[in-house]
């Protein structure tokens, strides 16, 4: 999927945090959207997923040379941000399962495999209400990078993340997104290790 943002603009009362963004995500290709806390990354990440109005511009979604409707975008993408919830009365099993039944799972994994990938197999079984911070990014972020989707958005990936976390999700990185549009909103140079297409969002203000 290619993302083209034409003239997109975003304020919060009378205050513009974006202004007048023309840029383009081609597909497969892997991006990173740069600005200190509060400079509007993330909602930049967020309009392109198309979570967020915006005040004036467009965004435009094509797919294999075809327009995308909005209302149909978030079927091809994938989103992890440190806010968003996960339904915490399931257990890690449960809730894997559930969500899996509304995006198709990459080719070649399954429930168990990927409970593996996130070193999480003693917790397969519990609430996820149970697990510290860090555990429950490691879920988050599977969530995402092992949806099918052409597109795989990632807000500050490495939140509440230890070192092990840290090098399980640049290891993700490398091996699961390859023909896939990435784009990482960050301030921390490990989470957009090797993406050299940088995006500042200070630039459109």
């Amino acid at each position: 999927m290619t993302i083209s943002l034409n003239q997109v603009s975003k304020r919060y009362q009378s205050h513009w945090i974006l202004k007048g963004i023309d840029y383009t995500f081609e597909a497969g290709m892997q991006y990173a959207i740069l600005g200190a806390n509060g400079s509007g990354k993330s909602t930049l990440l967020r309009a392109v997923a198309g979570m967020q109005d915006i005040n004036k511009g467009k965004i435009d979604y094509t797919l294999n040379g075809k327009p995308v409707k909005p209302e149909h975008v978030y079927r091809h993408i994938s989103y992890c941000a440190p806010g968003m919830d996960l339904v915490e009365e399931l257990t890690l099993e449960e809730f894997l399962k559930f969500h899996f039944s509304f995006k198709a799972i990459r080719k070649g994994y399954g429930i168990d495999s990927m409970i593996d990938e996130m070193g999480l197999q003693q917790a397969a079984g519990k609430f996820i209400h149970e697990f510290s911070s860090g555990m429950k990014q490691r879920v988050k972020l599977a969530q995402a990078f092992f949806s099918d989707t052409p597109v795989l958005l990632l807000d500050e990936p490495c939140s509440n993340l230890d070192l092990a976390g840290v090098e399980m999700y640049l290891q993700w990185l490398r091996d699961h997104t390859a023909g896939r549009l990435v784009i990482v909103a960050s301030n921390d140079e490990r989470e957009y290790d090797g993406i050299s297409r940088l995006l500042q969002v200070t630039d459109y203000k």
